[in-house]
């Protein structure tokens, strides 16, 4: 298996090298140059294992460079009961992603996926516990380095850096836009005291932490001299990973692969509704894939209008799902790439626009940049968004009709979901968090505070270590060359 850039660099790249590497060298993203295939057959057999058995057989497809038996091995010490122990039941935690009907109505089916059983209660678990171990057993065979630049909007950063304490070889540099996550999304960052952790709060919204990560990776001598990776979901093995639990959710609604299931999936920057899009290409049977925002509606306004247009920081509302706060979806370059049928240089041009004049138009009318808009239901894809009062409505909704309780994204993710079911396709929601990482808003919707797993409860109390730094590339370049002495 080979990879390309978005943006038209050929040169022939592994899945090992990839994963060091985040951007490609011409500012692209990664892609398999084609997408390898899933039987019928296929299909079948995977209905009977575990998810670390799914996960292998997922990831061997793209990871052709690894032998099959490490490749195994990572899986299975990724994905175990112990790993993923805040699971609400001894069950629900051998599963890993269990599935739960909330809604079984005339054909109407709606089923929520639980992703949120990893250590730091996110989605961002599932791959993040994979990637370091993959980091870890590529750095090792090659008794090498790496300095980990990554931006968060909330739980990127706390997954990242719980799957990388203690690693070998591996440095942590964390950006998150100040005062701008949740208490606990904070608190579960700032306190850890690990050496190879730097915590970094930006002054600015998360697209600046964004930008940086970007602009650090595209100075390319910067980038190899300071051996510079990343974590976001720029970093193909994090949108394989995810992958996974596409397939894992499908094969546990379905007991046919006759059978057609939808995705709904909370989104900001792309990322996991990305790797729902790979699984549909793969050959998975996926109806739709449901694109949900918040009151940053980028990706709504573009799959209703085929306008991409990013909003500058002072237009990024700060909202009660923060960590979809974001108004420049980086992971969005991976899907233009197959709607304009992997034409590189036109790709380039069009997110070269986004930088100078801030978004482009393909929705076919004068003046436009192509007329790609009438593509788009082809590959799936339907949106719409969620506002503050939504998600307070569809939280109290939820814990009077089913007894649970949900996150603020996660009920965004519901509040569209519900507007898109179709009879006799079942609707999966993919949770992203536990309620507990956003008690702010949970005591505002049911006044009272969210359940907190073991070992979280007083986490806020916890002293925190960071740097407070301006949104400023050569400063930060600085504090890395400091940091890791290279």
């Amino acid at each position: 298996m080979q990879y390309a850039s978005t943006r038209g660099h050929t040169a022939a790249q592994n899945f090992s090298e990839i994963l060091l590497g985040g951007l490609a060298p011409d500012g692209g993203l990664y892609l398999p140059t084609t997408y390898p295939q899933v039987t019928d057959v296929e299909l079948d057999a995977w209905r009977k294992l575990s998810y670390a058995g799914l996960a292998f057989e997922v990831l061997k497809k793209f990871a052709t460079d690894i032998p099959e038996a490490d490749l195994r091995a990572l899986a299975e010490q990724t994905y175990t009961s112990d790993v993923y122990k805040n699971a609400r039941s001894d069950e629900s935690a051998a599963q890993i992603t269990p599935l739960r009907v909330l809604q079984d109505k005339n054909g109407h089916k709606l089923v929520l996926q639980a992703l949120s059983n990893g250590p730091t209660l996110a989605f961002k678990d599932m791959a993040m516990q994979l990637l370091g171990n993959l980091f870890e057993y590529t750095l090792a065979k090659n008794g090498a380095e790496l300095n980990i630049f990554g931006a968060t909007s909330g739980d990127t950063g706390s997954a990242a850096e719980y799957a990388m304490r203690g690693k070998k070889g591996i440095r942590v540099f964390m950006l998150s836009p100040h005062k701008k996550m949740s208490a606990f999304q904070t608190a579960q960052m700032f306190s850890l005291q690990d050496p190879n952790i730097f915590n970094i709060a930006v002054e600015g919204v998360f697209d600046d932490c964004q930008d940086m990560v970007k602009a650090v990776s595209n100075d390319l001598e910067f980038k190899n001299r300071q051996k510079i990776g990343t974590v976001n979901s720029i970093n193909w093995a994090r949108v394989v990973a995810q992958v996974v639990y596409y397939f894992r959710g499908y094969l546990s609604a379905t007991t046919s692969n006759e059978q057609k299931v939808s995705f709904t999936v909370p989104s900001g920057n792309f990322g996991n509704i990305c790797a729902g899009h790979i699984a549909r290409m793969m050959g998975l049977p996926i109806d739709k894939l449901v694109v949900a925002t918040n009151e940053n509606d980028v990706l709504d306004e573009f799959f209703r209008t085929g306008i991409y247009r990013v909003r500058k920081s002072a237009e990024t509302w700060h909202t009660t799902s923060p960590s979809m706060d974001i108004s420049k979806a980086s992971n969005f370059e991976r899907f233009i790439y197959d709607l304009l049928d992997r034409d590189a240089p036109r790709v380039a041009a069009l997110f070269k626009k986004v930088e100078t004049e801030g978004g482009f138009d393909l929705s076919g009318k004068p003046g436009s940049d192509g007329d790609e808009f009438s593509k788009i239901a082809k590959f799936g894809f339907v949106s719409g968004k969620s506002l503050h009062a939504d998600r307070l409505q569809t939280i109290r909704q939820v814990e009077k009709e089913f007894g649970i309780t949900i996150d603020t994204h996660t009920a965004d993710g519901i509040k569209v979901a519900l507007e898109n079911l179709e009879e006799g396709v079942p609707m999966i929601v993919l949770e992203t968090a536990l309620p507990a990482k956003f008690n702010e808003t949970i005591k505002e919707a049911l006044g009272r505070d969210a359940e907190r797993p073991a070992g979280f409860e007083n986490i806020e109390a916890l002293p925190q270590r960071f740097d407070v730094m301006t949104a400023d590339v050569t400063a930060m370049k600085a504090f890395i060359a400091k940091n890791t002495g290279l």
